[in-house]
C-alpha cells in the first residue's frame, strides 16, 4: 500500500514589511546578527537590496545567493529562482545553539536528535503558514529529512525550505520578496526553532516516543522476534490515500493472544506488553476482511517510527524487514533464479539470468533471491499480491504435470531451508492455502481484527497427509553481483538528473525507475535520498565493479548512520533518508544496470 507523503505548507497571507538586514559580500558569510543602521543598512541589508531590486529583471534574484545576518540566525540562499514557474528558490535558517537553547539530552543521541528534528520540521511547516514557502515537514514516519538538521555537536539547528520568490510577470516584486525574506522568516525561527517559543513537554513527549520506539526495535533480535504489535495499538488507517489512524466505534484496538504475549522494557513508558512475532516462519490467516493484511501492513512499516498518536507508535519490525510481491513486466539482470526456477523451455541458464519483462513468478522469484543478497533477514508475503504459481502447487496438480514439466519450484518448500539455513525468517498472509501449515513455526488467525494463536491446531490439521511431495530439499547459497558502476550514470546532456515523481518513480540520468512494487518507501522524499544514495556510491568508488552489491550497501550504511548532510554533499535537496533496502530495489529495476560477470554464489 502506497504510503500520503508530507505535504508542503503554501496557503496564503497578507504582506507586510520587514527590517534591514546586512551580509557580508566578499566571503559570504554571516557578518553579525543585528539589523544595520541607515544609510549602510538600506545599501547592504537584505531588506534595503531587496528595495532596490524591485521592478528588475526576474533573473536578478539570484544576486542574493550567499549568506545573510539576520536577527538571532543566518539566512543563507543556497539555489536562486530562474524565473516565476521554474522551482522555488532553496533557502536554509542556521540558529546557533545559543539561540535555539534545546537541552542536551533532547539532541545527544542519534535517535533524539532525529525525533527533535522531525519535531521542529513539523512546528515551522505550521508557522510557514503561507504561498510562498515550502516545508517539507513529512508524513506519520518520523524519518530523518534534510529539511531539519540538529547539529550533533552543540544542538544548533538548520532548517531548509523552498521560497517562491515574488514577481510581476517577469519582474521582480522587491517589497513582496522583503516581507518573505526578511519578515516570515524570522517569524518561522521564533515560533518553531526556539525551545522557548515551544511548548516543553510536547517536545520532550515526541522525542521519548520515537526513543521507546526504537529501543523496542532493537529488543527484537534479543528476544527471538522478528515484530512486535503493542496492546491496544490501532492499525487500521483512514483510506487508501490517508495513512492517519482510523476512528470511530468500528475500530478494534489490537490486544494478543495470552500465548503470544511479550513484555518489554522501554526506557520512558515502562514495562509495555503486546503480541510477538517469533523466529522462522509465521503463518497469518482468517477469513476475508478480518484484518490479514492490515496487520501485515503494520508490520511492513514497523521498521519506521511513527508520530505520537499514529496508533503504531509500538508496532516495529526488524530494520532489515522486506516486502516481496510479483512485478509483471519488471526488468531482471543476471540474479541466481534457479532455486526457483529452472530447465525452462527456452534453454536460459536461470544461474545468471535476466529478462527485460519478466512475467509475475519470475519477477518474485527475482525480487526474493535480490532482497536476501541486500541483506534481508525477514521476508514479508500476501498471497493477494504474490504470484499464486510460485507460492504452491498442490497435490492435484502435482499429479497433472509432472516435476519435469514444471520450471517453477514453489516458495513452499524452500521457506523452511531460508529460515534454517540461511536465518531469514519469512511472514505470509495466507487464506487460500493449508499446505502452508506443514511448514509453519506459528499460525495466527486474524477473527474480527483480533489475532488468537491457532498453531496447535493447524499442526493437527497438518498432520493428515494431502498426498502433496516437497519438491525441493533446501535454498541454495545467496548469490551475490557486481554492479559496472558505468551504467550508474545520472548525466543527461552533461548535468547530473535526479528526480523524484511521486512515491511512485524515480528518474535517475536517462531512466525512469518504476518503484510501485517497493512498498516500504514511506514518502515521495525519500525517492530522492534513493536517487542521492545511488550516486554517492558511485562517486565515492563504493559500487566500482570489484565490489559485490552488499559490500557496497554496507559501505553506504555507514554514510547513512552519519546523518543526512552526507547526501546534501551531493545535492541540496528535500530528501528523506532511505534504507539500504529501497536503494538496492530500485538499483534492480534500473533499466541500463549492467552486472560484470557471473552471479558468484555463497555457501551456508
Amino acid at each position: 500500500m502506497r504510503r500520503p507523503q508530507g505535504r508542503d505548507h503554501d496557503r496564503g497571507r497578507e504582506y507586510g514589511r520587514g527590517h534591514e538586514y546586512r551580509r557580508d559580500r566578499g566571503h559570504g558569510r554571516p557578518s553579525g546578527g543585528r539589523p544595520a543602521g541607515r544609510p549602510q543598512g538600506i545599501r547592504d541589508g537584505l531588506a534595503g537590496e531587496l528595495r532596490r531590486m524591485d521592478g528588475a529583471s526576474y533573473g536578478g534574484y539570484k544576486s542574493l545567493l550567499g549568506s545573510w545576518a539576520m536577527p538571532g540566525f543566518t539566512l543563507e540562499v543556497i539555489r536562486g529562482q530562474s524565473d516565476p514557474y521554474a522551482p522555488p528558490a532553496r533557502v536554509a535558517l542556521r540558529v546557533p545553539a545559543e539561540e535555539a537553547g534545546f537541552p542536551a539530552d533532547l539532541w545527544e543521541s542519534p535517535v533524539r536528535r532525529r525525533a527533535l528534528a522531525s519535531y521542529l520540521a513539523r512546528r515551522a511547516a505550521e508557522a510557514a503558514d503561507h504561498r510562498s514557502l515550502r516545508v517539507d515537514a513529512g508524513g506519520q514516519e518520523v524519518l530523518e529529512r534534510s529539511s531539519c538538521l540538529v547539529d550533533a555537536r552543540d544542538g544548533a539547528v538548520t532548517l531548509r525550505l523552498g521560497v517562491d520568490l515574488p514577481g510581476h510577470g517577469r519582474r521582480i516584486d522587491g517589497h513582496a520578496a522583503e516581507h518573505v525574506l526578511c519578515g516570515l522568516l524570522p517569524k518561522v525561527v521564533e515560533r518553531a526553532l526556539r525551545y522557548t517559543a515551544l511548548d516543553a513537554d510536547d517536545v520532550r513527549a515526541f522525542a521519548d516516543a520515537v526513543e521507546d520506539s526504537d529501543a523496542l526495535r532493537s529488543a527484537l533480535p534479543g528476544l527471538g522476534l522478528v515484530a512486535f504489535v503493542a496492546d491496544g495499538a490501532v492499525l487500521p488507517r483512514r483510506s487508501g490515500v490517508d495513512d492517519r489512524p482510523a476512528a470511530g466505534g468500528e475500530v478494534v484496538p489490537c490486544a494478543s493472544p495470552e500465548e503470544l504475549r511479550v513484555s518489554v522494557d522501554l526506557p520512558h513508558a515502562g514495562t509495555v506488553t503486546g503480541m510477538g512475532v517469533r523466529e522462522g516462519v509465521t503463518l497469518i490467516v482468517g477469513g476475508g476482511f478480518h484484518g490479514k493484511s492490515t496487520l501485515l501492513r503494520a508490520l511492513e512499516t514497523g521498521i519506521w517510527d511513527h508520530v505520537p498518536g499514529d496508533g503504531r507508535e509500538l508496532v516495529v519490525a526488524r530494520p532489515d524487514t522486506v516486502k516481496i510481491r510479483s512485478e509483471d513486466g519488471r526488468r531482471v539482470e543476471r540474479v541466481d533464479v534457479h532455486a526457483f526456477v529452472d530447465h525452462l523451455p527456452s534453454g536460459a541458464d536461470t544461474t545468471d539470468f535476466r529478462t527485460d519483462n519478466a512475467s509475475g513468478s519470475t519477477s518474485q522469484a527475482a525480487s526474493l533471491c535480490e532482497a536476501v543478497e541486500a541483506g534481508a533477514r525477514v521476508l514479508l508475503i500476501d498471497e493477494d499480491t504474490a504470484a499464486t504459481n510460485l507460492m504452491i502447487r498442490d497435490a492435484r496438480m502435482q499429479a497433472l504435470v509432472a516435476k519435469e514439466r514444471e520450471p517453477l519450484t514453489p516458495f513452499v518448500d524452500l521457506v523452511r531451508s531460508l529460515h534454517r539455513d540461511h536465518g531469514v525468517s519469512t511472514v505470509l498472509v495466507m487464506g487460500g492455502s493449508g499446505d502452508y501449515m506443514e511448514v509453519a513455526d506459528q499460525v495466527l488467525m486474524m477473527d474480527a481484527y483480533l489475532p488468537s494463536d491457532v498453531t496447535a491446531r493447524a499442526r493437527q490439521l497438518a498432520a493428515v497427509p494431502t498426498g502433496r511431495t516437497a519438491e525441493a530439499e533446501s535454498f541454495p547459497g545467496i548469490a551475490h553481483r557486481r554492479p559496472d558502476p558505468g551504467s550508474l550514470d545520472t548525466s543527461v546532456r552533461g548535468r547530473s538528473r535526479i528526480r523524484a515523481r511521486g512515491d511512485d518513480a524515480l528518474t535517475f540520468g536517462e531512466h525512469d525507475v518504476d518503484l510501485r512494487a517497493v512498498e516500504q518507501i514511506a514518502d515521495a522524499r525519500q525517492v530522492v535520498g534513493i536517487g542521492l544514495a545511488l550516486e554517492l556510491m558511485v562517486r565515492r568508488g563504493y559500487v566500482d565493479g570489484d565490489r559485490t552489491l552488499a559490500e557496497a550497501l554496507d559501505l553506504l550504511d555507514g554514510d547513512l548512520a552519519d546523518g543526512a548532510h552526507r547526501l546534501l554533499a551531493v545535492r541540496d535537496e528535500d530528501f528523506a533518508l532511505p534504507r539500504r533496502h529501497e536503494v538496492a530495489a530500485a538499483l534492480n529495476r534500473l533499466r541500463g544496470l549492467r552486472v560484470l560477470g557471473r552471479p558468484a554464489t555463497s555457501q551456508p
